[in-house]
């Protein structure tokens, strides 16, 4: 009654979304769980024994009240150790971390520099932003020209990976932001790329410093849920000060903070395993004549929904993604640890005949 004509040109455009069920048996392609850690039982046991050691299970209010607990304490220690940053804090999704990220650190008078194919919550976020601009996909010397320009401090935005084409971001674009404020998103890089899999700081050899913000998440290859911030103690402590998605949520859950740090030590304590099986479905993928430079294959389709459907009759699922998520219609293919190589191999195939 209220949204039928919005909704009737939404069903007209062919943009319209539903939420599925599907078939847990299906081989599942469509998943961010790249390495296939939602699936490890031992994981879950050991998370959930990290819980109970606890006189509560969950959060029960904000961080600055009396959510934030030994167990949020212990992941901050040990994610900041890890990847060799001053501070951490936990956030309760990838969305919501960028959302804060912005909306706190670009003040009146500010800059944001987005690259053009950043992740909805930064074109959602920009919108509390005075000064906006967006700067060719990954395109270093754009973002120079543009930074000549930028009032007041500037942050720019990228991501490690790009989710919809799998791009690794420029490298760069590191040396093109200067001393300016960087904030990098790695939530599809984590787990993915680098000598010890932790994103493309790792595998460029960038080392953390001042002006880097690195935000991470922890529903895809760490097969948990939620979010974390790297930064200097200066920018965590302001963020806890002045970001409405930090001051004003529920504290994340004590199940998606003990999965992560079960997720994040099995990755380290299987660094060589997990490299050769990425590698392998790399070499898999490049066998078909295709590219990618992360586990994300998009291949231009037409009638996305009808492939879709068809794969799911050979009994596997990918991700059939539209317009404006993207300028055109793509398959979009996780090629996951979490399924076998033949797999991957009798996917791409049908793919291959279909498209």
């Amino acid at each position: 009654m209220y949204y039928d004509k919005e909704l009737q040109a939404i069903r007209r455009f062919n943009r319209e979304r539903q939420r599925r069920v599907f078939d847990e048996n299906l081989k599942d392609f469509a998943s961010n769980d790249y390495l296939g850690l939602a699936h490890k039982r031992e994981l879950l046991d050991s998370a959930c024994e990290k819980v109970r050691k606890l006189p509560f299970h969950a959060p029960k209010a904000s961080q600055l009240i009396s959510g934030y607990t030994s167990l949020h304490y212990e992941f901050e220690e040990y994610v900041k150790s890890l990847q060799g940053f001053e501070d951490a804090i936990t956030v309760g999704s990838g969305f919501l971390a960028n959302l804060a990220i912005i909306e706190a650190l670009v003040r009146k008078g500010d800059t944001l520099l987005l690259d053009e194919e950043f992740h909805a919550s930064g074109m959602l976020a920009s919108r509390l932003v005075a000064n906006v601009e967006f700067f060719a996909h990954n395109d270093a010397w754009d973002l120079k020209k543009k930074l000549q320009k930028a009032k007041g401090r500037a942050l720019v935005a990228i991501e490690g990976i790009y989710s919809m084409s799998g791009d690794l971001c420029n490298e760069e674009i590191f040396e093109a932001v200067g001393d300016h404020l960087l904030l990098i998103d790695e939530a599809h890089s984590v787990g993915v790329v680098g000598k010890r899999l932790l994103g493309v700081m790792d595998l460029y050899g960038i080392q953390p410093r001042a002006n880097i913000i690195k935000m991470g998440t922890l529903g895809k290859a760490i097969g948990s849920y939620g979010a974390y911030i790297l930064a200097s103690r200066e920018i965590v402590h302001f963020l806890q000060n002045r970001a409405k998605s930090i001051i004003y949520t529920t504290a994340l859950s004590l199940m998606d903070v003990a999965l992560a740090l079960e997720g994040f030590s099995y990755i380290q304590e299987n660094l060589a395993k997990l490299q050769e099986e990425i590698a392998d479905r790399k070499a898999i993928i490049e066998s078909f004549g295709l590219h990618t430079q992360s586990l994300i294959v998009d291949i231009k389709a037409k009638n996305v929904l009808a492939l879709q459907e068809k794969l799911l009759q050979e009994g596997f699922l990918v991700g059939a993604i539209r317009p404006p998520t993207v300028p055109k219609p793509i398959l979009r293919i996780i090629a996951r640890l979490g399924e076998s190589r033949d797999d991957l191999r009798q996917l791409l195939e049908l793919v291959h005949v279909l498209v």
